[in-house]
């Protein structure tokens, strides 16, 4: 009993033993904070990787295809057997993005993938990274008329007023082209008969009269110009124009007359479009593409300090994709039209991935075999059961399709983000070795304050020793006082942290507006708030490596007082 009641009363009286308790609890709540916020990105990262990546990938080397997929496909479920949920097919192609934003043509490289739209979501988190309402309910590479709440214009209703306004101003334009076109005639006619030119363009010579319609062969006319014909010379009325086959190729013009075409000797087989059948984009659309968010948004700064995001293009505008198609290589540009985007706050990601539908990529790029009507793919994509083994299946489709035969890459999703997962986790090794010298220090602080009560209570040992009290009792009563040390440093320590990590985001407002300079800025993070994640094993190992440290810095001061002589002692002045 004795024994515990001078470590009470060391610990109360002693207010060096004060600094000791704090260092440890700073330790500690450091500890406890730092691992519940890594854990919390750690977490999120690899649940948005894995939502974005499959379980396992067999996918064929760069510039090569996976030839009858179909059978392959049956050859994979048996290999994969229980283990399998569902699976799909992609293709992958490099590709050119541009499309028109403020007048200027933007181009940028990315990741175009062909998915079916009714497996994809089933292998991968797509659906749920969505923007649109509608399409996380039921994908479709269609535009929507609603869903887009987070764009002030999407949708069908922003590409009809778009294009009508785009219409209306083209219309105008050529309305004012076509009066540019008169007053400038007028001009130059002006000009020719002042300066002695025929309407034709030919010089009349000083000394001859002008032709006219009584003696039309009196006027002597100089050589033609060598200069490029009169633009009207390309037009003539409809009235006036040689009725023949030629046509049949002339564009009517709005001030009644006709622009003369290239002759083509089969427009006569080809199949008159009727105004419903042509292509009208305030009415039709492209095939459908799905971009990474990232593309298309920028964030911008104020001069206030808030962050405001941009999109150089909405749902409902057209972008043009340029890529190679496959075996020969030749350029593929085609159009589409942008009906959603996709989020996953990976920037990686959501700046470099755009999706297309899988047929229409495999067509666009020449996949498709002309005999069976197959197409190739890229990658075979697979959705495991909870609580398979990936790394278990990986091995058993290895030993099916062997890489030195196959030349198949087959990987889990931990396979291919190796090099991260492993920079982070030792991140986290060395930071804990770092923080956990926090309280090493509070240790040594220990140490020396124990030293120093040994040689201030030398007298004390000395009487409870002659008192008939053992060694190991008198190095006990150092021992509880370190332990009683790091006990009340841990728990106060570990109150500490886990409110800090309850209320970070609260504590991350304050500090930015205490300092004018947001502390957890979503332009460089693209999170909303703070991720934490407490683990309580995490909790009760470094409580328990924080009592064993100060129970350990007092085993030195501890030994020297059981070993001090009773006579010796009382005798120490």
């Amino acid at each position: 009993m004795y024994k515990l009641l001078l470590s009470w009363r060391y610990l109360k009286t002693r207010f060096i033993a004060l600094a000791s308790i704090v260092s440890v609890t700073l330790g500690v709540a450091t500890l406890i904070v730092v691992n519940s916020v890594m854990a919390g990105f750690v977490d999120q990262m690899q649940s948005r990787i894995h939502g974005i990546l499959s379980d396992v990938e067999i996918s064929a080397p760069l510039l090569s295809d996976i030839k009858q997929p179909t059978a392959f496909i049956e050859e994979v479920r048996e290999v994969v057997g229980d283990d399998l949920k569902e699976l799909t097919s992609v293709v992958r192609s490099n590709a050119l993005i541009s499309f028109n934003f403020n007048d200027r043509q933007w181009t940028q490289h990315v990741m175009l993938l062909g998915i079916d739209d009714e497996t994809f979501g089933k292998v991968t988190d797509f659906e749920p990274y969505l923007t649109n309402d509608i399409k996380k309910e039921k994908f479709s590479f269609d535009l929507e008329e609603t869903g887009y709440a987070m764009f002030d214009n999407a949708g069908w209703k922003y590409r009809r007023e778009k294009f009508w306004h785009q219409q209306e101003l083209e219309k105008l334009q050529r309305e004012y082209r076509n009066l540019y076109d008169e007053e400038a005639k007028r001009v130059m006619l002006d000009q020719a008969n002042s300066s002695g030119y025929t309407a034709d363009g030919r010089l009349i010579q000083e000394d001859s009269p002008a032709p006219s319609i009584e003696n039309p062969t009196k006027a002597k006319f100089a050589a033609l110009p060598k200069t490029a014909p009169d633009i009207d010379k390309l037009y003539q009325t409809k009235t006036d124009r040689d009725k023949t086959n030629a046509d049949r190729f002339a564009a009517v013009k709005n001030d009644g007359t006709v622009e003369l075409a290239p002759f083509d000797p089969h427009v006569g087989r080809r199949k008159k479009l009727t105004t419903e059948e042509m292509f009208n984009p305030a009415r039709d659309q492209y095939t459908g593409i799905i971009l990474g968010l990232g593309i298309s948004e920028r964030k911008m700064r104020e001069h206030d300090g808030t962050l405001t995001e941009i999109y150089m293009v909405n749902p409902g505008d057209d972008v043009q994709m340029t890529f190679l198609s496959g075996g020969n290589a030749k350029p593929v540009i085609e159009n589409f039209t942008l009906v959603d985007f996709y989020s996953s706050n990976m920037h990686e990601y959501d700046s470099s991935f755009a999706f297309v539908p899988l047929s229409e990529l495999q067509n666009l790029r020449g996949m498709v075999n002309p005999l069976t009507g197959e197409g190739a793919v890229s990658a075979i994509q697979i959705k495991l059961n909870e609580g398979s083994n990936l790394d278990e299946v990986r091995d058993r489709l290895l030993s099916r399709f062997p890489p030195d035969q196959f030349a198949l890459n087959i990987r889990t999703w931990q396979d291919s983000q190796r090099p991260l997962l492993s920079a982070i986790q030792m991140e986290l090794t060395i930071l804990n070795i770092l923080l956990f010298m926090i309280i090493a220090v509070a240790g040594f602080g220990i140490l020396a304050t124990f030293f120093m009560i040994v040689v201030e209570k030398t007298r004390d040992i000395g009487i409870l020793k002659a008192l008939g009290a053992p060694s190991r009792g008198v190095m006990s009563i150092f021992l509880g006082y370190g332990m009683s040390l790091g006990l009340v440093g841990t728990g106060v320590g570990v109150v500490i942290g886990l409110l800090f990590v309850a209320y970070i985001n609260r504590i991350a407002d304050f500090v930015g507006w205490l300092t004018g300079q947001e502390v957890f800025d979503p332009e460089f993070y693209y999170f909303d708030k703070i991720p934490t994640i407490v683990n309580p094993t995490m909790v009760v190992w470094v409580g328990l490596g924080a009592i064993l440290i100060a129970v350990l810095a007092s085993v030195l001061p501890a030994l020297r007082a059981a070993r001090l002589h009773p006579v010796e002692a009382l005798r120490y002045e």
